[in-house]
C-alpha cells in the first residue's frame, strides 16, 4: 500500500506542477483557464489509458468483477486518483462548482481509495473511469471555445452533438450496464456497490442538466408562435 500512497502522491504533485507552469505560461489569462487545460489533458491521457485496459489488456468487467488490480490497473487509477483530489482541493478552494460536482468528485476519490486499499475491482472501476472521462475533453473544448468567441459555429454544434450523444451512450447506456455487472456480482464489495450506484445517481443528475440545456438549445431555434402564424 505504500507504493501505491507514493504513486498517488506522484501523481497529485505532478498535476498541480503542471497547473502551476500553465499559470505562469498563460499569466494573462485566469486560473481557471489552466486548470481546464489541465482538465483537458487529464481526460485524454486517462480515456486513452483506460480504455486500452479495457479493451485490449484486460479482463473484462462484467466476466471479471471483483478480479485482483493488475499492475497497469494501479498505475492507471493512480493517476487518475491523484488529479481528483488536485482538482477538488482547486474546486472547493476557487468555489466553482456545484454540489452534484463536489459530490462526484468526493465519491471517485473514495471509490478509487477503496479499490487501491482492497486490491481488488479495479477492473470494473476502470470502466467506470473511460465512460466517465471519455466526454470529459468535449466538456472542456466547449469552454474554450466559449472563451474564445467561436461556441457559436458549426464546430461548437458538432461540439455540442458529440458530447450529449457519448454521455447518453456511454455514461448512461453502457455505465448502466457497468452497475448491473458489479450489483448482481458477488466478488464486488458492497460498500463498492453502494458506491457504484450512488455515482449512477449523480450521472443522472447530469443528465437532468444537459435535458434542460438541449431543451433551451431546442427552445432557442424554434420560431414563436405569433412569428409562425404571422408567416402562415
Amino acid at each position: 500500500m505504500v507504493p501505491i500512497a507514493l504513486e498517488v502522491s506522484c501523481s497529485f504533485a505532478a498535476w498541480l506542477c503542471l497547473y502551476s507552469c500553465l499559470c505562469r505560461w498563460n499569466g494573462q489569462r485566469s486560473c481557471k483557464w489552466s486548470c481546464r487545460l489541465v482538465t483537458l489533458l487529464h481526460g485524454l491521457l486517462v480515456t486513452c489509458l483506460s480504455g486500452y485496459v479495457l479493451f485490449l489488456d484486460g479482463p473484462w468487467p462484467l466476466t471479471h468483477a471483483g478480479s485482483p488490480n493488475t499492475p497497469l490497473q494501479i498505475h492507471v487509477l493512480s493517476l487518475t486518483l491523484g488529479y481528483f483530489i488536485f482538482d477538488l482541493g482547486w474546486c472547493l478552494y476557487f468555489q466553482t462548482e456545484g454540489d452534484l460536482m463536489l459530490l462526484h468528485h468526493a465519491l471517485s476519490i473514495c471509490g478509487m481509495i477503496l479499490v487501491l486499499g482492497l486490491g481488488k475491482s479495479a477492473t470494473e472501476v476502470n470502466a467506470v473511469v473511460f465512460v466517465s472521462e471519455i466526454t470529459n475533453p468535449l466538456l472542456q473544448t466547449r469552454w474554450f471555445l466559449r472563451e474564445m468567441g467561436s461556441y457559436h459555429t458549426a464546430l461548437g454544434k458538432l461540439v455540442d452533438f458529440l458530447f450529449v450523444l457519448l454521455f447518453l451512450a456511454l455514461r448512461i447506456g453502457a455505465g448502466a450496464w457497468i452497475v448491473y455487472g458489479m450489483v448482481t456480482s458477488p466478488e464486488p464489495n458492497w460498500l463498492l456497490k453502494a458506491g457504484c450506484l450512488a455515482m449512477y445517481v449523480v450521472s443522472l443528475g447530469f443528465t437532468v442538466e444537459i435535458c434542460r440545456f438541449v431543451r433551451r438549445k431546442l427552445w432557442k431555434k424554434a420560431p414563436p408562435v405569433d412569428a409562425r402564424s404571422r408567416r402562415e
